[in-house]
C-alpha cells in the first residue's frame, strides 16, 4: 500500500510536468548582447520580437523565429552607435531589423543546437546558436563575422569576429 501511495504521489506531482502544455514554452523577453573582441567593444541590441515555440517533448515541432531593431544597437558611445546604424555599416534605414529563423533544433547532452538562417542587411547566412536550459529560461551564445554581412569594421575577416550572447525568458 505504501508503494502504491508513493506511486500516486509521484504521478500527481509529475503529471503537470509531463502534460503537453507544460512541455511547450514561448519566449517572453530577451536580452541580447555582443562583443567585438578586435576593438574591445561590448554592446546590446533590443526591440526583440518573437513567434518562437519550444516543445521540449517534440523538438522537431519547435522553432525559433525572431528579430531585433537595428536602431537600438547600443555600445555606450553615441557617436559609435550613430556610425554603426548608418548606411556604411548596418544601414538601419534600409534594413531596420536583424532576423533569425531556425531550421532545426537538436539536443546534445545538456545543450541545444539551434541551426537556422540569420539575415542582416538583406544578406542571409547559416547561423548556429548553442543554448542551455535553466530554471528561468535559456542562455545561448554564437559567433559570426560581420564582414560576411557586408559590415567591414576591420580589413581582415578574422578581426571582424563578433560574439553574441542570448538570454531568453520563457513563459508557458
Amino acid at each position: 500500500m505504501k508503494r502504491l501511495s508513493v506511486l500516486f504521489y509521484l504521478i500527481a506531482i509529475g503529471f503537470p510536468i509531463l502534460g503537453p502544455q507544460a512541455q511547450e514554452a514561448k519566449i517572453e523577453t530577451a536580452s541580447i548582447t555582443f562583443e567585438f573582441p578586435a576593438k574591445k567593444v561590448k554592446g546590446s541590441i533590443a526591440g526583440f520580437t518573437s513567434s518562437s515555440k519550444i516543445d521540449w517533448g517534440d523538438l522537431e515541432n519547435s522553432f525559433f523565429e525572431g528579430s531585433v531593431a537595428v536602431s537600438t544597437l547600443d555600445t555606450n558611445n553615441g557617436l559609435r552607435n550613430w556610425s554603426l546604424r548608418s548606411s556604411r555599416y548596418f544601414n538601419a534605414k534600409d534594413h531596420p531589423r536583424i532576423r533569425f529563423k531556425s531550421s532545426s533544433i537538436q539536443k546534445q547532452g545538456d545543450q541545444y543546437l539551434v541551426s537556422g538562417n540569420l539575415t542582416i542587411k538583406g544578406i542571409t547566412k547559416p547561423f548556429v546558436i548553442t543554448m542551455k536550459k535553466s530554471s528561468k529560461g535559456l542562455t545561448g551564445k554564437a559567433s559570426l563575422y560581420s564582414s560576411e554581412f557586408d559590415i567591414n569594421i576591420k580589413k581582415k575577416q578574422k578581426d571582424n569576429l563578433v560574439l553574441v550572447y542570448f538570454k531568453f525568458d520563457l513563459v508557458r
